[in-house]
């Protein structure tokens, strides 16, 4: 039947509503880091240190989903520089990625890069760092995505939303602090204090009069968005006599989990509601490291921060009681008890059929030393400390980055070789096997595994005993996955696969994986270009804790990786 006149009319201006309504929806923002040195007090001392755009921690960014970003990133540093977006999925957008010879090379000292990117399908909070040596001790700040305008969260809107940046302090240029333990094969320094939105608290000397402070109205209900930007340390986070509602981690929203203890590993981020339902007084947030490592030396300190209700009489805050920093059974209870939000606006079930299986063994181990003469490391056994994924320590190239190879056909710069299984199976989280000759050692090399575009893939990471056991996060770039189960001891195919979550598995992009334990996740590779896997705790990396999938062009122009932009950085190297 015809429309009348009448109805076209209203029906095109409909349209033409909807039209203007999605162009006003979706934005591009547009920021402008310089990075360069600033001098600051902390600790009673004078530190310099690199920043962004003249504060620690640096700029929150603010978008909504299906925004563009524009950051033009100068580099006035000595050293070269990249920027990662933690947890963007960067869909078609590789180049912004941002690790170092991953997805570019560094941007060199007095240098620019423009990062451009899309945020499709994303809500909450992430965060983004530098992604070259052990700059994002210092070089980080808050992502937060927003709903788009016509779009609610999916809880009642809360009266105020705070960044709450956990991160980690050294008297030192930590670029150097690296460095001296690289050179030697050793661990290199612990930090000397832990920070609440760049501050380290009252604890610490010379901080009582800059302990970050919150400012709280009886009755209403706060959003923190926490992130865990230390280089080294998980870490317990509690506010005295306060409970917590978490509704989303690492930008995926949850079911309501009520704690009065949060968890974070480095790299990840939890979105917890607190009311502030208490007598009015100050209440102090804390947070100390969760360290799952036997018989290993760390920074064994406490941040605090402050949470003053308005109108109570000056008070000594009350401090919150924390778990004890081996607490592995409390840590374990907080991640597995987190689902996903099946109602969330983005939740897709996880795949049940798979493509790629893989069993990934995660830990530490020792490659030789490598030097003239006589000469040892400051490693175990004189050799020199190193990490791998399937025996396989993972070397970045220098020469080019991964995902210009890739774009380019350029052969010498990777191999795809990396196993699917490790080369020798063992008795995996036996303590008995930490310093085992026949299988301590590793090698270096730059494998990584190549994945048809749009497959799905399963991977049981399991953490070894090796050299020590410790709870590894791991995150992974352009995806996020399902965690389906978690567990201690050697993943057992049979028993274990009976606990697979497939109904409502909570999505991250950095998982921690259990200490002497293993967990499963899933994820389906519909992002073309290269994207790194490697262990959060910084560490681990250089040493070796990594790998990368390179992910195959589609068959259709807009499942296709384009071409670069011009001004992506050119490696220094010959």
């Amino acid at each position: 039947m015809a429309m009348a006149p009448l109805q076209v009319f209203l029906f095109a201006c409909a349209i033409a509503l909807l039209a203007s309504s999605s162009m006003v929806s979706a934005e591009v923002i547009e920021h402008s880091f310089q990075v360069q040195n600033l001098t600051i007090n902390r600790l009673c001392r004078r530190q310099v240190i690199n920043a962004v755009n003249g504060s620690l921690p640096g700029p929150t960014l603010h978008v909504r989903e299906g925004d563009t970003l524009v950051v033009h990133v100068f580099n006035k540093l000595p050293y070269d520089l990249t920027i990662h977006w933690h947890g963007v999925f960067q869909l078609l957008s590789g180049w912004a990625d941002g690790p170092e010879f991953a997805t570019q090379c560094g941007i060199r000292p007095g240098s620019s890069y423009t990062y451009r990117f899309n945020i499709t399908g994303q809500e909450g909070t992430l965060w983004w760092h530098a992604h070259v040596s052990w700059l994002r001790a210092t070089v980080h700040g808050a992502f937060i995505i927003r709903p788009k305008r016509q779009r609610s969260y999916p809880f009642p809107k809360p009266y105020r939303e705070v960044p709450i940046l956990l991160g980690e302090w050294w008297n030192a240029n930590v670029v150097d602090v690296e460095n001296e333990g690289l050179a030697s094969g050793a661990t290199p320094n612990n930090s000397n204090a832990y920070t609440i939105n760049g501050q380290p608290g009252d604890l610490y000397p010379c901080s009582s009069n800059k302990t970050y402070k919150l400012k709280v109205k009886q009755g209403k209900t706060y959003l923190l968005r926490i992130i865990n930007a230390a280089l080294n340390n998980q870490l317990f986070f509690k506010i005295a006599n306060h409970n917590m509602k978490v509704v989303s981690v690492d930008a995926a929203y949850t079911n309501p989990y009520i704690t009065d203890v949060v968890v974070v590993a480095p790299g990840q981020t939890t979105d917890v509601l607190l009311t502030a339902n208490q007598a009015p007084a100050a209440y102090y947030m804390a947070a100390k490291p969760y360290v799952s490592v036997v018989g290993v030396p760390f920074d064994n300190t406490t941040t605090t921060g402050v949470i003053v209700y308005e109108g109570s009489k000056p008070s000594t805050p009350k401090m919150p009681i924390l778990p004890a920093f081996n607490d592995t059974t409390t840590a374990h209870k907080f991640f597995t008890n987190l689902t996903g939000l099946v109602t969330g606006p983005f939740w897709i079930p996880p795949p049940r059929q798979v493509d790629e299986h893989m069993f990934v063994t995660v830990g530490l181990g020792l490659i030789a030393c490598g030097e003239a003469g006589n000469a040892t490391c400051a490693g175990p056994n004189g050799q020199r400390f190193a990490a791998s994924m399937n025996n396989a320590s993972f070397q970045l190239p220098t020469k080019m980055s991964m995902l210009e190879a890739f774009f380019n056909n350029v052969p010498g710069i990777y191999t795809t070789d990396f196993p699917d299984q490790p080369s020798l199976k063992f008795d995996y989280t036996n303590p008995n096997n930490s310093f085992n000759s026949a299988i301590i050692m590793t090698t270096k090399s730059t494998k990584v595994k190549k994945l048809k575009f749009n497959a799905t893939v399963e991977i049981v990471m399991q953490n070894t005993a090796l050299i020590g056991v410790e709870n590894h996060p791991i995150h992974l770039h352009g995806f996020n996955f399902h965690v389906l189960a978690q567990g201690f001891g050697n993943y057992n195919p049979t028993i274990d696969s009976k606990k697979f979550n497939l109904v409502n598995p909570q999505e991250r992009n950095t998982i921690a994986v259990p200490v002497g334990g293993w967990a499963v996740v899933r994820f389906r590779a519909n992002n073309p270009g290269v994207w790194l896997m490697h262990c959060h705790l910084e560490v681990h990396l250089p040493w070796g804790l990594a790998t990368a999938f390179v992910v195959e062009n589609g068959p259709t122009p807009s499942t296709k990786l384009p071409p670069p932009p011009p001004d992506l950085p050119k490696c220094s190297s010959p």
